[in-house]
């Protein structure tokens, strides 16, 4: 598969101009010229255990979901481990492409598989794309099923595959009062939801004063963690993928990619 090809196919569920004007998305790496692929490895964060693995895996492109470099560099540094990894991909030839907020705009990307972790109903973007129908960042659902917040906490864990999940809950919502309109941004999604006006709120981290300040209006807050939200996603990526790309394509997702955060023993 030539890199036009997989770019065309990468394009094609993550359109980059859906992306937020401060992000960083394409290929973000370049890779060696004319190099033929036949392997792609999925990742949220390039790291060098994640780069260890794509040499053993001889893999020829990485799709890192967070983009590797966000600001300008006057230099890289080995001893820097955000830079050493680009110098190590540069070196081994390797193609990086990050999706980061195009996916997540998307339909059917990101941010919609998180929203299926609460529930389904009627669904819609809370700032909305200009340029393509049912895209945006974050989504807001009118639940066809309003539930308790009993029953909808061990859903949303099991759909992120996570065991740990940070509860702020509404006064209300503790004495029973069930969930009907939900909201979720991935990472963190604090500007996003500010926008949202919704019975819960799930995302991967917010400031404890946006915290305070939903929980008092009477929304109930779930955080799972800023990866928490997006790494499940991976394998949905890798199979959405391999229906677009070239017959025999084969796409990885990275087993040594990891939370930074874990909850303590």
């Amino acid at each position: 598969m030539s890199l036009e090809a997989l770019t065309c196919a990468l394009r094609s569920l993550a359109p980059l101009e859906l992306a937020e004007p401060w992000d960083n998305v394409d290929w973000l790496l370049p890779g060696r010229e004319g190099r033929g692929l036949a392997r792609a490895l999925l990742t949220i964060d390039l790291t060098d255990a994640v780069l260890d693995e794509a040499a053993e895996l001889q893999v020829d492109a990485i799709v890192a979901y967070h983009p590797v470099m966000f600001e300008g560099k006057k230099r890289l540094r080995r001893e820097v481990a955000s830079e050493r990894v680009v110098l190590r991909a540069i070196e081994a030839g390797l193609p990086v492409f990050s999706p980061h907020t195009a996916l997540d705009a998307a339909p059917g990307g990101l941010t919609d598989w998180l929203a299926d972790a609460i529930g389904f109903g009627d669904r819609s973007p809370i700032v909305r794309s200009a340029l393509h129908a049912g895209a945006g960042q974050g989504r807001v659902t009118a639940l066809a099923q309003p539930a308790s917040l009993e029953s909808i906490v061990p859903r949303v864990k099991a759909h992120l595959g996570i065991t740990s999940l940070r509860v702020a809950c509404a006064a209300r919502h503790g004495a029973g009062a069930r969930i009907e309109t939900a909201a979720v941004v991935a990472g963190a999604g604090g500007s996003v939801l500010a926008k949202a006006s919704a019975d819960l709120w799930l995302t991967g981290e917010l400031r404890h004063h946006d915290v305070l300040a939903a929980v008092e209006a009477g929304t109930t807050v779930l955080l799972a963690e800023h990866t928490g939200t997006e790494r499940g996603y991976l394998p949905i990526l890798a199979e959405r993928l391999r229906d677009v790309a070239a017959s025999g394509f084969e796409v990885l997702v990275s087993e040594r990619d990891r939370d930074p955060v874990s909850p303590a023993s």
